[in-house]
């Protein structure tokens, strides 16, 4: 077993612009830092044998990178028609209508202040371009706005930021709610089991090949995370700042801003639910 097999979701290691199933292209950002992994996957999806493509997630208003993409899909012989959003962070979408104005598409968002015409997306909705059929999986927790799109003839789903390729990801408080997210990842499961999907392509890191593994690795994670913080509490740290240095003191100092974030979610949750 190599080590990318057994870490959670078995990451398929370094993650590079190309090919990522039969339908999905991943064209790399080059806006790497610790927040964002590796930089801003930004994908092109498109049935093998269609003209036509959609792109996932331009990214950051990078005009170099947004003609990037718009290249890739030219050099295999596609022509972008439609670009989507998983939600409306900066490094997903701030480049989206540069992106539109260059690639002469529309943008469709669940948040409205975020689309450019007259679609937006919604939970249910399938998106259909050239034989491709994409499916629409609310999926709010990490922000409010959270998309997931399942791809079902590559029993793929495009998670964005509620599930990385590598470690976890942050629920934004007060946008993102920890509940919206548990109830997430347990829809995630569910395509998993029910639907078959087996691949995660996220919005950051390397694509992961168990996608069960991935998401169950996750609430797991997040059901640990929950008992330090309540027991944090219990033992009478009731600042977010304080919980967040006891509970996380083995991560990295930069990342604590966005981890008081998920503590002020978790301890948000713990008050609905009566138990602080």
């Amino acid at each position: 077993m190599s080590d990318a097999a057994a870490l959670p979701g078995q990451p398929r290691g370094t993650v590079l612009s190309g090919p990522a199933t039969a339908r999905a292209v991943n064209v790399l950002a080059p806006n790497a830092s610790p927040m964002t992994l590796d930089g801003t996957n930004t994908w092109i999806v498109s049935e093998p044998d269609s003209e036509l493509a959609v792109v996932i997630d331009p990214g950051p208003l990078d005009d170099v990178h947004l003609r990037t993409v718009l290249a890739a899909a030219e050099k295999a012989g596609k022509r972008v028609a439609l670009t989507l959003l998983t939600h409306g962070h900066p490094d997903h979408a701030e480049g989206a209508s540069r992106f539109a104005e260059l690639s002469g598409t529309s943008v469709r968002a669940l948040d409205p202040a975020l689309r450019l015409g007259d679609e937006g997306l919604a939970a249910g909705d399938v998106i259909s371009l050239g034989g491709l059929e994409l499916r629409v999986v609310p999926t709010p927790g990490h922000t409010a706005d959270s998309l997931c799109f399942h791809l079902p003839a590559d029993r793929a789903v495009l998670t964005g930021d509620t599930v990385l390729g590598r470690g976890t990801t942050v629920v934004a408080h007060p946008d993102g709610r920890l509940g919206d997210y548990l109830d997430s990842l347990r829809r995630l499961r569910s395509l998993t089991v029910d639907d078959g999907v087996h691949t995660v392509l996220p919005g950051h890191g390397p694509v992961l090949d168990d996608a069960q593994g991935a998401v169950e690795f996750y609430l797991a994670h997040r059901a640990h995370r929950l008992a330090q913080v309540e027991t944090a509490v219990e033992n009478g740290l009731r600042a977010p700042e304080a919980v967040v240095a006891h509970v996380y003191a083995d991560v990295d100092r930069s990342l604590w801003p966005a981890a008081e974030l998920s503590v002020r979610a978790q301890m948000d949750y713990l008050r609905e639910h009566g138990l602080i």
